[in-house]
């Protein structure tokens, strides 16, 4: 039985709530809170202005906007965080709740879960375990991080329903209840803008396991080696580590030593051999979990269409096949996009500089015989670090100060036949509003040519 609507009443009941950021998430929040409950009063506090009339809100809402928008968190008693609004008071250090959407949920909904984190790969693994369920009959649902709060799905599920619910680490950073079921995609430097360390980072990340119970089931990269975990069910994966307990390897799935599965490799739409591993997650968490049948797996996966700006074929312009990987902030990405493309000539990198390390990059591509066209703050470094090694041929290194004006580069130097490929290993923050628009703008820009 759907208890949320009775859950999120008890929980607001009598108190004064507030709600920090009215993005899409506070919005739904909001939504929620109108329908289902009666607080003593509700607040909503934005740096942005906030327009009443356009968001249909009534004069008994106080609005709070302007650069001292958090000033007025110890006022209420529930402070409703959005993942996107960074704290300038640590919690600890503040006498109201601060607690967030996916908490609530979570609390209601944990067992019927799957979460999945990770720096790199999140959408896609998400959306392919969902695409599986739903395709194989199951009463699936997918939330999060991919762009749909968890709110507009709670009032829909039932006993049956399955949650597939990608988490990033601002959405986990305050958590203090994890979802039965787990998944850890890997590790790398990412928003040491907000967190400043590797350690801090990895930190958020870890309550998607830290507060799960003794039989929920973790599944984790090999490489990330939990420190502590209360769950019974812990399960490695690796494309690397042969004594994972799931391996992944020539488009082969391993489970404890034994070949389970054979990735149709000549069927599927997923380009790349890092997208294997993906499907290895994906087969974990359905066929191994007998949620779905293999032959069922196997018919869904084939079905499955890549996610925008994620190693997205363009269009063949000029002789040159071009890619649009737009979702690309770290160096493992970029070098995978390399690897995977059919016949790579060039490679357009950089973005802004959130004072991530370079270096395994730029000896990938100093050894990597294509063209590199870096861009922007984080691309001037690249350039920098590239043309002061031992590189053999610096004459197809090249900068460029923004997107269009390597866009038209590489069209120029890329070479017939070959692909050009957008993985700038950067954030897009200052430059575009999100990855999305940037993606955006280089498929316009390509079609343009």
């Amino acid at each position: 039985m759907n208890n949320f609507a009775e859950y999120i009443k008890n929980y607001t009941e009598g108190k004064s709530v507030c709600i920090l950021g009215f993005g899409r998430e506070g919005k739904s929040t909001f939504k929620v809170l109108r329908e289902h409950c009666s607080p003593s009063c509700i607040a909503i506090s934005d740096l942005n202005n906030i327009d009443r009339e356009a968001n249909d809100i009534p004069d008994s809402v106080e609005l709070i906007c302007g650069e001292g928008y958090q000033d007025c968190l110890d006022r209420f008693d529930l402070v409703f965080k959005s993942p996107g609004i960074v704290l300038t008071t640590s919690p600890s250090d503040l006498k109201c709740k601060i607690t967030s959407e996916t908490q609530v949920f979570f609390e209601v909904f944990r067992e019927q879960i799957i979460g999945i984190t990770g720096t790199k790969g999140k959408s896609t693994v998400t959306s392919l375990i969902y695409h599986i369920l739903k395709e194989s009959g199951k009463d699936a649902y997918i939330a999060g991080n991919i762009g749909i709060p968890v709110f507009d799905i709670a009032d829909s599920l039932t006993d049956e329903s399955i949650v597939v619910c990608e988490l990033s680490c601002h959405q986990l950073e305050y958590m203090t209840v994890s979802p039965a079921k787990a998944v850890f995609l890997n590790l790398y430097e990412e928003h040491l803008d907000h967190y400043g360390t590797l350690e801090k980072y990895y930190d958020a990340k870890k309550n998607i396991y830290l507060h799960q119970q003794s039989d929920d089931m973790l599944v984790i990269n090999s490489a990330v080696v939990p420190e502590e975990y209360s769950s019974w069910h812990v399960y490695t994966i690796s494309d690397k580590d042969e004594k994972a307990d799931i391996f992944v390897s020539e488009g082969k799935i391993f489970s404890h030593g034994e070949e389970v599965y054979t990735i149709p490799t000549d069927r599927i739409k997923l380009l790349g051999v890092h997208n294997h591993y993906n499907i290895a997650i994906a087969y974990e968490m359905t066929v191994m979990t007998s949620e779905v049948e293999p032959e069922e797996f196997g018919t869904a996966l084939c079905t499955f269409d890549p996610l925008a700006h994620r190693l997205e074929y363009v269009d063949t312009v000029n002789g040159i096949r071009w890619y649009d990987d737009s979702i690309s902030t770290a160096c493992a990405t970029a070098i995978e996009a390399l690897k995977s493309i059919p016949a790579p000539g060039t490679i357009l990198i950089g973005g802004m500089d959130r004072g991530i390390d370079y270096t395994p990059l730029v000896d990938f591509l100093k050894d990597f015989d294509v063209n590199v066209i870096c861009m922007e703050a984080s691309g001037k470094r690249v350039f920098d670090m590239l043309i002061s090694t031992d590189i053999k041929d610096v004459t197809r290194v090249h900068y460029a100060h923004h997107l269009e004006e390597a866009v038209k580069l590489a069209n120029d130097i890329t070479p017939n036949g070959r692909s050009c490929v957008l993985s700038p290993a950067a954030a897009s923050y200052g430059i575009f509003k999100n990855f999305e628009e940037r993606g955006d703008v280089f498929k316009s820009l390509v079609k343009a040519l």
